[in-house]
């Protein structure tokens, strides 16, 4: 399945929620949760029925896969993981979501969203361990030290666009950044309520992909 490439606002009207894909403009009046906080369509703005069962799971499901910004294929592998392991099935999930390398350059502040974030790791723009790694995917660990590519510190989105908003960024406590230098290293684990993922809605994706 190919990656979608409409207009992301449509995604977090149509499930309802916001799910910051935009960057600044996701917080700023221009949002169009903010101006349209109804589904898209001629009917969006009359409601709906109550939702099934499944509906909620599918929603769960859409609203999380969404957030991080990745294929059908990705997320069900990690879910089925989840479900097949015998540690415990939340932690592992978000063990997977948030120690990929595209969320944890979107957590450090580098990219104001996690597409961004994810074409500064394909361009190359990223070390980690001192080897630049160009694969989103990649598990970083606690330990790892990153930071950006000597050559890419030069370009205007690193000594100008970037710095404007990460100065005003604040990394979640198991990232230890360094805003001047743009380095950072991972000190910890992430908790749930640091991820933002509603523990119901784990529950409902689990339930979503068991059936």
């Amino acid at each position: 399945m190919a990656r979608y490439t409409g207009p992301r606002e449509k995604i977090e009207r149509r499930l309802g929620e916001k799910l910051y894909l935009k960057g600044e403009r996701s917080y700023s009046q221009k949002s169009a949760m903010t101006k349209k906080p109804y589904p898209p369509g001629m009917h969006g703005q009359k409601g709906s029925r109550k939702a099934s069962e499944f509906a909620q799971q599918l929603k769960s499901k859409q609203k999380v896969k969404n957030t991080y910004r990745l294929l059908e294929k990705q997320f069900k592998n990690y879910i089925k993981k989840a479900i097949n392991s015998k540690k415990e099935p939340y932690e592992f999930i978000l063990k997977e979501l948030e120690n990929r390398l595209d969320n944890v350059v979107f957590r450090m502040g580098f990219g104001q969203s996690r597409d961004q974030a994810r074409q500064l790791v394909g361009h190359g723009h990223i070390f980690v361990n001192g080897k630049r790694v160009n694969i989103p995917s990649f598990k970083v660990k606690i330990g790892d030290e990153l930071k950006v590519r000597e050559g890419s510190l030069k370009s205007p989105f690193f000594t100008t666009l970037m710095p404007a908003w990460l100065k005003k960024h604040d990394a979640p406590v198991w990232i230890l950044l360094d805003k001047d230098k743009m380095t950072a290293k991972i000190k910890g684990l992430p908790t749930l309520s640091e991820s933002g993922i509603n523990v119901g809605d784990l529950q409902a994706i689990i339930e979503f992909y068991s059936r």
